[in-house]
């Protein structure tokens, strides 16, 4: 028999908000399956808190009081007695709507350490120019990209994806196959420490900076916009999630403080780091689609305003998704 009630319910309090944290964790992350240390804290909560309950039911307790003890300890005792069945059915379509940008959201500072990186590669790739403005061989390796922008505005014009015709499938089924292969291994390079996959973001930054740079200056700024926007919008975020996952990554190996196990780390995140690399592959067979029927085509054929429109229109709608698709379930 409880004499001092209020002393109870402050003893157990701790207890009670202990097991409310671990059953809204396992709820935000219901693929995550718990240690054994973990599982044998929570059962022992569960008991605790069940305990509680039955000695507040012979006593006279705020209703709110037995009611929170209640209901912690029915879900308590749905996760216990799990009747989820092992085999369900996939869901893509919700793995993708909802649980990609909850799981973008949870890493969001990785992401912005992907994007302060590759920024500072833009400034680098400018100031490069700037200085030296034969470094465009080297900033960019690849040969399209070496021409004079204004000879190579001139030329696309008169061949208007000529050379993509009755190929455009293959070619953006390269092109697919290539930049899901870089992100892959820039979330792989996660295992350096980081600092491999920061290297990558830097370079790739270092690239888009000189390139934009070199338009620009020649004039061709409605050319480069309404080229890489369709297409880039969608490819170079998916670049930077794909950094972000690398980072994610290297902080599991490394543990930054962290009293759990290098095994126990890389488990927690590893559910995590297949959403966000699966997340980025859906979106560059997205990206390829789109260059491959879309970007390549130029004025007059296609007005850049038109091209610039669609890309202005699919980066906002996917910066929305982003940051609110799934927000209920946070």
């Amino acid at each position: 028999m409880i004499v001092d009630v209020e002393r109870f319910v402050s003893g157990e309090r701790r207890y009670w908000a202990e097991l409310e944290a671990m059953l809204s964790a396992q709820e935000r992350r219901a693929a995550r399956r718990m240690t054994l240390e973990e599982a044998q804290r929570f059962y022992y909560l569960y008991e605790r808190a069940s305990a509680s309950l039955a000695r507040l039911a012979a006593l006279s307790v705020d209703a709110g009081l037995r009611t929170y003890v209640e209901a912690l300890v029915a879900r308590a005792y749905g996760d216990v007695h799990e009747v989820r069945s092992r085999g369900a059915r996939p869901r893509p379509m919700r793995w993708l709507l909802r649980t990609f940008p909850r799981v973008f959201r949870a890493h969001v500072q990785a992401f912005a350490l992907s994007v302060a990186l590759t920024f500072v590669g833009v400034l680098f790739g400018v100031l490069a120019l700037i200085i030296d403005p034969a470094s465009r061989r080297v900033l960019m390796p690849f040969a399209e990209l070496q021409q004079d922008p204004n000879q190579r505005v001139t030329r696309e014009r008169q061949m208007m994806g000529a050379p993509l015709t009755g190929r455009k499938s293959q070619f953006a089924a390269q092109l697919m196959t290539h930049n899901t292969r870089v992100a892959a291994f820039t979330m792989s390079l996660g295992v350096t420490g980081g600092a491999g996959t920061a290297l990558v973001l830097f370079g790739n930054g270092v690239m888009l900076g000189s390139v934009c740079y070199d338009y620009v200056r020649a004039g061709q700024s409605a050319f480069l916009a309404g080229w890489l926007l369709p297409h880039g919008s969608i490819e170079i975020p998916a670049i930077l999630i794909a950094g972000q996952a690398g980072f994610v990554f290297a902080g599991a190996l490394i543990g930054w403080g962290s009293r759990r196990t290098r095994r126990q780390r890389l488990r927690d995140v590893g559910p995590d780091l297949v959403t966000l690399v699966g997340g980025t592959a859906v979106m560059l067979v997205w990206a390829g689609i789109v260059e491959g029927f879309f970007s390549q085509y130029h004025e007059p054929l296609l007005p850049y305003w038109l091209k610039i429109g669609f890309g202005c229109v699919e980066l906002a709608g996917f910066t929305l998704f982003l940051w609110r698709a799934g927000a209920k379930d946070d």
